[in-house]
């Protein structure tokens, strides 16, 4: 089997974890490292946005702030997800690598089988969404109000999120893989012209989305989800997974885009 690399970074501020997703790209776009499949937490709790999302008018930011989250705007697209207790994934490759279809959509399905045995290995029964008519006609900016080509649903409920970006001729998909859901806080941090119009997209929401607790049925311990999305990652990928530690030099080259880009507000803030 090919090697891949697989890093388990830990739990780190929103801003690292974005800089270290886009610090790996760029290695493996040089040809420093082979793909890397990678595993990381949050702490504060990071409420990303997408690359191209308004937050003016949508997000409110006092509430996050209030709540203790800390804002990041992703380098890959999509709408606001509230890391906390979940597992993140990311997964680079290259567009050229064999396996990698040309269609972006098709990609998302590739790299998806990880997350689709990763969910079997805890014995939960998802399946791929295959969303009919046209996305985003909900308008909302909550990611998992709606599922995408190829995310992960479980009874028709989205049970993880997933955006993606090519850059330098290199694939990064990463990802949010709900343990447990605060919807209420979560809904905090949006705004809504008012209180009905909250409560009533609120109540939809407990229909369209689910983490690994609801779905198993128990409190799903962390360590247990990433041995079953390790072993997912391997399976659906058909990869061999080789642990690695990062050096203090890329460790520097990372915060260095932490600080620089991720903690400035022209970034986080830009639209």
């Amino acid at each position: 089997m090919e090697k891949w690399l697989f890093i388990d970074s830990g739990i780190n501020t929103p801003a690292f974890n974005m800089a270290m997703d886009e610090a790996l790209l760029d290695w493996h776009s040089q040809g420093l490292i082979p793909p890397v499949v990678r595993f990381y937490g949050w702490n504060p709790p990071g409420f990303s946005v997408g690359y191209f999302q308004k937050t003016e008018g949508k997000i409110d930011f006092e509430a996050v702030k209030k709540h203790g989250f800390e804002l990041v705007r992703r380098p890959t697209g999509g709408r606001a997800v509230l890391h906390d207790d979940e597992l993140t994934y990311s997964v680079i490759v290259s567009e050229d690598h064999k396996m990698m279809p040309k269609s972006v959509s098709q990609a998302y399905r590739v790299i998806s089988k990880g997350l689709l045995e990763g969910y079997k290995n805890l014995g939960i029964e998802a399946e791929f969404s295959v969303p009919e008519g046209k996305l985003g006609m909900t308008g909302s900016a909550v990611c998992f109000d709606e599922a995408s080509w190829y995310e992960l649903i479980v009874d028709g409920k989205k049970a993880a999120g997933s955006a993606q970006t090519r850059q330098k001729g290199v694939i990064l998909q990463h990802g949010s893989i709900p343990i447990s859901m605060d919807v209420e806080t979560l809904f905090d941090c949006f705004i809504y012209p008012n209180d009905r119009v909250k409560a009533r997209a609120l109540r939809s929401f407990y229909n369209k989305a689910v983490s690994i607790n609801d779905c198993a049925g128990r409190k799903v311990g962390l360590d247990e989800v990433k041995e079953a999305f390790y072993n997912g990652f391997k399976k659906g990928l058909e990869v061999d997974l080789e642990s690695y530690t990062l050096s203090d030099d890329q460790l520097e080259k990372i915060h260095d885009i932490a600080k620089n880009k991720y903690q400035s507000q022209q970034w986080n803030y830009s639209r």
